[in-house]
């Protein structure tokens, strides 16, 4: 069965633990996830700005927001979605 292949998150988490490795571990036990992606955008005072990459097949994404807000976290957005049988990448513009 072909679902969630691929999910862009802009999440913000609090400074506190736990540690960004401690969060992508956590999204690893997900089923269906094949592979996790945190990169810190911005350090506050008392937040992080990430950027969360989930991608697998059939991720569960209920799964994957409970966990985000268990540790605190919140997604401010959802940046991309991919599903289906495969991964579709968007087309690069040509450089002019």
């Amino acid at each position: 069965m072909a679902g969630l292949r691929r999910l862009v998150l802009d999440v913000l988490k609090p400074l506190k633990d736990p540690s960004i490795v401690d969060v992508a571990l956590e999204l690893s036990r997900v089923d269906g996830v094949e592979g996790v992606n945190i990169t810190v955008n911005e350090v506050d005072v008392e937040t992080l700005s990430l950027t969360v990459v989930v991608e697998g097949d059939n991720i569960d994404f209920e799964k994957v927001r409970m966990i985000l807000e268990e540790v605190g976290a919140a997604i401010h957005s959802i940046d991309q979605v991919v599903a289906g049988e495969r991964l579709v990448e968007i087309p690069r513009k040509p450089r002019e």
